[in-house]
């Protein structure tokens, strides 16, 4: 959000900057046969492979910290924005605005297990000058595990409106309430995960809680609520996981078979080479 926020609290403007680019490992709808096509990614396996059990002993769900509790009067934030700027070793400083508001930058990860989907190529004109027809089907591609973007924002800038601002400019056209910003935490070698509300200031947090990334940092996540809502992926989305479901099912079968395959030639050839008797 620019310095100019005050003008308006329903219509926030946002300024981005980054460094990270969107993964290569998608696949358009102009290089597939199939309308199903579309939606199939890098991804090997519609399972996440990763050991929960050991991802559940080092991340624990937390209770709103400390600093999601302060009450700052004018004074207050001053001091802290004047703490802030003495810390950071860059231009992303804090700034107090005449109308009591302030703005900054936070620092957003992407944690994102599933695949997001962006619009189709609008129309053009190829090289003889002829007009060519834009694919009508959205194209889904996985989110690099490492991406990570900065916002400019207002202290007036809700949870939601940084997530909304983050699919925006990705050109993400998934509904915005599949997503959930989380505050991370690393205290005495723990690792704390809490779930902003859509309401919450994150700038507010982040003065709070000082620059330090281990003291506090923001991830952008799937919005979990214990099961996959399948209510809330569209038509494609939902058979493009049924046929990774099924590729996934016929490659288990095709080991399974070579491995009984290769047994009973074994078993065949000790047969014939041992002697009777």
């Amino acid at each position: 959000m620019s310095n100019g926020t005050s003008s308006s609290d329903k219509t926030p403007s946002f300024e981005k900057t980054w460094g990270s680019s969107t993964s290569s490992g998608y696949c358009s709808e102009e290089d597939s046969d199939s309308e199903l096509e579309q939606y199939f990614t890098a991804r090997t396996s519609f399972f996440s492979k990763t050991p929960k059990a050991k991802v559940n002993a080092n991340v624990k769900q937390d209770e709103k910290t400390e600093w999601g509790k302060q009450e700052l009067t004018t004074a207050d934030i001053q001091q802290k924005i004047k703490e802030y700027n003495a810390q950071i070793n860059s231009n992303l400083f804090m700034n107090m605005n005449k109308d009591g508001s302030y703005t900054g930058f936070i620092k957003v990860q992407f944690k994102l297990a599933r695949p997001v989907s962006v619009p189709p190529p609008k129309k053009g004109r190829d090289a003889g000058g002829k007009k060519t027809s834009g694919v009508k089907r959205r194209t889904s591609f996985y989110m690099p595990k490492d991406a990570s973007k900065h916002l400019h924002i207002s202290s007036r800038t809700s949870a939601r409106e940084v997530i909304e601002a983050l699919l925006k400019k990705f050109t993400v056209v998934d509904n915005p309430g599949k997503f959930a910003l989380f505050e991370r935490s690393e205290r005495e070698d723990q690792v704390y995960i809490r779930k902003l509300s859509d309401a919450e200031h994150p700038i507010r947090l982040r003065l709070c809680a000082g620059p330090n990334e281990k003291v506090l940092s923001f991830v952008l996540k799937e919005n979990e609520t214990g099961e996959v809502n399948w209510d809330a992926f569209s038509m494609p989305e939902l058979k493009n996981f049924l046929r990774i479901l099924q590729r996934e099912e016929e490659e288990h079968i095709k080991q399974i078979v070579q491995r009984y395959a290769l047994a009973r030639t074994k078993m065949r050839e000790a047969l014939a080479g041992s002697t009777p008797g």
